[in-house]
């Protein structure tokens, strides 16, 4: 039952090519960020990611991507991030963009052994119809586009089939943990982390506080252990290191 790991290198050590990886965060916040880099080093290619986004320039999965080993992205947001925006468009990356409540959903649905659900979110779009370009050519033209989905109606209104998403490995990080892999989140950071470690066939959560079984509250408890496999502790670090994607400051 103690799935606390000694580094967040020996963590992710089977993450092999090829693999796929559902990884917490929305935009800097709550990013895995110390298992990222860990994996970076680890030399992993070829990766198929689920995010909210892709990191930003020089952050987050950006330093994976900057290096070219992310072969394939599944995600709602692809701003702020140059380098991500030009291997799309060279078609170096194959990228698959989601209505943001939708990949929430279906992380879930993968997570809970659910294969498929309806929804209205992309009904009369070509997230429904299909066409979107999922990879470029060289001459910019379209080498690979998404497929039209089934499209049934309840209730009189149409609802499109979308697929519940599951992966082999995830990565997350929590404000709080226990040796059984029970996590707690902090606000915002919490966004897509519970979502994506339920996806994981193998979640890896990084905590920044670890405690002994029974300290935390069940009923605080935001993503029981049942969904984690393995838990690295932050140094304390590793715990502040919480970059900050577009500081606002008031001028009065």
């Amino acid at each position: 039952m103690d799935k606390v790991v000694r580094s967040a290198d020996e963590a992710v050590a089977d993450i092999g090519d090829g693999a796929s990886l559902a990884v917490g965060g929305f935009g800097l916040s709550g990013v895995p960020e110390t298992l990222i880099r860990a994996l970076f080093q680890q030399g992993a290619d070829r990766l198929s990611v689920v995010s909210n986004n892709c990191g930003v320039d020089g952050g987050g999965l950006g330093l994976l991507l900057a290096a070219g080993r992310i072969a394939r992205v599944t995600g709602s947001y692809v701003g702020e991030n140059k380098e991500f925006a030009r291997q799309y468009l060279a078609g170096e990356l194959e990228v698959e963009l989601v209505p943001q409540g939708t990949l929430a959903e279906r992380l879930r649905a993968g997570g809970c052994g659910i294969p498929a659900f309806f929804t209205p979110a992309g009904v009369g779009t070509p997230v429904a119809e299909g066409g979107l370009p999922w990879r470029h050519a060289a001459d910019g033209g379209v080498a690979v586009a998404s497929p039209p989905k089934e499209v049934r109606a309840f209730d009189g209104r149409d609802h499109v089939l979308e697929r519940g998403i599951s992966t082999d490995f995830a990565l997350v990080r929590a404000a709080r943990g226990d040796r059984h892999g029970n996590l707690v989140f902090t606000k915002a950071a919490r966004n897509f982390n519970p979502l994506a470690a339920m996806a994981g066939r193998v979640t890896v959560a990084e905590v920044e506080e670890l405690v002994e079984p029974g300290v935390l509250d069940p009923d605080a408890v935001h993503l029981p252990g049942v969904f984690v496999q393995r838990v690295v502790v932050l140094t304390p670090e590793q715990a502040a290191d919480k970059p900050i994607e577009k500081r606002m400051v008031r001028t009065s």
